[in-house]
């Protein structure tokens, strides 16, 4: 059997995320496809050279409106269709994710957290509102669960992409932070250049916000209803996968530069399939 086009484009991405999937039923495994393709065509608009920028994310909000009408014209948009017609999943957060991504067009510095914290919900927690969908739960609390875990997974990312951002012209660590650790804009835009060392001042700055995406995995753990725990064995898995990432980053104090720092594919799985003993039995 051919793979589809959502599934071709989630393996060859490499994200952490494909090996939790796999553990779903056909149906669900189809939609969370979708959605993470959708998700990465949306970001590439932004974030590849070649990527039509607010062009292409008018085309890609149109094809949302599309999708739910049943008429779609792209591959991806086919899909996402099937998995929006079987699963509840918000239009608005949908929306809200090309929402996110149409902020790293217009905004390259955050003043605060509180700032920082919408791009995350956008970019990351409505995707993790659309992923529960697909999952299935019982209790409304489960969405505070998937918002407070995106937000985790993002901070994760910022911390881990420090480099990268900046050699898109990006700095996702807010400015009053940065002020409050004696961090230039000048030193943290440095990170995208060959043999760059962060400064202690740096380095401290990245364990605070190490410090704070931990606190939210901590806060995500705790949130998740017991009845919804095993629907959430894909959710949990990525969480352990990235926080596995955090506490290397950690271990490592807090390394800035290229390549950025990455889980070898056996130690993932290992964490995957460490993670279903807990999630079921508790062990």
């Amino acid at each position: 059997m051919t793979s589809s086009t959502a599934e071709r484009l989630t393996r060859q991405s490499g994200t952490s995320f494909y090996y939790a999937f796999r553990l779903l039923p056909a149906p669900k495994r189809r939609a969370i496809y979708a959605l993470y393709s959708f998700c990465r065509v949306v970001d590439d608009c932004v974030d590849e050279p070649s990527g039509e920028g607010e062009a292409g994310l008018v085309r890609w909000l149109s094809e949302v409106e599309r999708a739910f009408g049943g008429e779609p014209e792209t591959d991806v948009g086919k899909e996402l269709a099937g998995a929006v017609r079987t699963f509840p999943i918000p239009r608005r957060a949908l929306e809200d994710i090309v929402a996110g991504c149409r902020m790293d067009l217009a905004q390259s510095r955050y003043a605060n957290f509180a700032e920082l914290k919408t791009y995350c919900e956008r970019v990351a927690s409505a995707v993790g509102l659309s992923a529960i969908e697909i999952f299935g739960y019982e209790n409304a609390r489960t969405r505070e669960y998937a918002v407070l875990l995106g937000l985790a997974l993002q901070l994760t990312n910022i911390v881990r992409d420090v480099a990268e951002d900046a050699g898109k012209g990006r700095i996702y660590l807010p400015r009053d932070e940065r002020e409050r650790f004696s961090v230039t804009e000048d030193e943290v835009l440095a990170a995208a250049r060959p043999g760059f060392r962060a400064s202690p001042a740096l380095s401290r700055l990245l364990a605070f916000q190490g410090e704070r995406a931990r606190a939210h995995f901590e806060q995500a753990q705790a949130t998740l209803p017991p009845q919804d725990r095993r629907a959430m064995l894909p959710a949990e898995i990525m969480g352990e996968v990235y926080r596995a990432l955090l506490e290397q980053m950690a271990a490592a104090g807090w390394p800035v530069g290229r390549p950025a720092a990455r889980l070898s594919r056996p130690r993932k799985a290992w964490i995957a399939l460490r993670t279903v003993p807990r999630v079921y039995w508790n062990l």
